[in-house]
């Protein structure tokens, strides 16, 4: 066989590697929701829920990416852990400093990463040394996408539009940054219905809107090409919504758990029509792997349909490593491009080691190739994940 293909493809005997029993190409993981300014985090600060955690942990870290030397040290670090656990896409949220998110452009065009990266859009309801200008705020969100776009010679990166959430946001500025959005013809990211306090603090900001998602959907934010990460309390009216716009969710179970916010019903939002796909939210989440969200997923899914009366079918291991791949393509809209193997997309792949030497798994020689799957699924890690690759280049290799 081996012989027939050399010969076949005119390869060269060192040009050409055979995998062995206990390897196999995975689609590469693609993480649709993750705070690349947080990552210093992971791990720590998991104590209090959503809202507190912003203030006392979260919004003091991500003060410090004006310095750019500190920004330069996280982002390579969480880059480089990111891509070493498979995760070939990943949508990043950076922070109000425009030069150190691009700083994080920058490393990811040199280590190969595809990724959409946002700064975020604040003008409210934030700490004094944590803000913008709503004009300013404008401004440079407008400027941050120009300066990617200007850059798009790597077709591998991508532009966002980034307001944290309603809270933290202005009409006037949430309205000018759908029309940045527009004008550009780029994707969205935000957050909505994490938790209930939040959803009230939106209730309470914005009278005149009939729910959290109006206030989106009438700033022009909910389209096509948006990611609403969460989507945990929404209502009936607002995932009609949200399908009727093409509107995309990111679920981020880890997070959702580490900081007791709730438990998304995946199920019902994919019934529904709504486009799902999976994200690590790291510091939320307190890891940024990609297994590790399929694994909290699955959990997550299986506590939900413990409290159903009977008829739920709760997430398997093929349903997690689906959303981990194609179905967050569709959320990021380049499934024509990657999230599986068919002929013509680019070739994001992961290539899986099961062999004793490279982590946690026993293989003893009879399972299928859908059950090496399935045990690397459930207890893989980034030590067997033998190499990488991003549109065909090769971008990590540990052996």
């Amino acid at each position: 066989m081996e012989e027939e293909l050399r010969a076949s493809f005119h390869f060269n005997k060192d040009e050409m590697q055979v995998l062995d029993e206990r390897e196999f190409f995975c689609p590469g993981f693609i993480d649709t929701h993750v705070h690349a300014s947080q990552y210093c985090n992971c791990g720590l600060a998991l104590d209090l829920p959503l809202l507190d955690w912003l203030r006392k942990y979260t919004i003091p870290t991500e003060a410090k990416y004006k310095d750019l030397e500190f920004a330069k040290d996280v982002y390579s670090a969480c880059l480089d852990r990111s891509l070493r656990n498979g995760t070939t896409t990943a949508q990043y949220f950076c922070t109000i400093h425009r030069e150190s998110s691009n700083v994080l452009v920058d490393l990811a065009i040199d280590k190969g990463q595809r990724v959409f990266v946002g700064k975020v859009a604040t003008d409210q309801n934030s700490a004094d040394y944590y803000i913008e200008e709503t004009k300013t705020s404008i401004e440079e969100t407008e400027k941050f996408v120009q300066d990617i776009l200007s850059k798009q010679v790597n077709p591998l990166v991508n532009p966002v539009v980034t307001p944290r959430f309603a809270p933290s946001c202005s009409m006037e500025l949430l309205t000018n940054l759908g029309r940045i959005a527009k004008t550009y013809d780029v994707s969205i990211q935000t957050h909505c219905s994490e938790t209930l306090p939040e959803c009230q603090w939106v209730k309470e900001l914005f009278p005149g809107f009939e729910d959290y998602i109006d206030v989106y959907d009438k700033a022009g934010l909910l389209t096509a090409k948006t990611t609403l990460a969460h989507g945990i309390y929404l209502s009936e009216r607002e995932m009609s919504r949200i399908t009727e716009t093409q509107t995309k969710v990111s679920h981020c179970p880890n997070s959702n758990c580490s900081l007791m916010s709730g438990l998304c019903d995946v199920r019902k939002l994919e019934s529904l029509g709504v486009v799902v796909g999976l994200g690590t939210d790291v510091s939320g989440g307190y890891s940024i792997s990609m297994l590790d969200a399929m694994r909290c997923s699955i959990t997550v899914s299986n506590i939900i349909a413990s409290a159903k009366d009977g008829g739920y079918v709760p997430f398997n291991y093929q349903d997690a490593l689906r959303l981990a791949t194609i179905s967050g393509a569709e959320v990021l809209g380049i499934s024509d491009k990657v999230g599986n193997f068919e002929v013509g997309k680019d070739f994001d792949a992961l290539r899986v080691n099961l062999s004793p030497k490279a982590g946690n798994i026993d293989i003893f020689g009879y399972e299928t190739m859908e059950e090496l799957v399935q045990k690397f699924i459930f207890l893989g890690d980034d030590r067997n994940i033998r190499e990488v690759y991003v549109a065909g280049r090769r971008v990590i290799k540990k052996f």
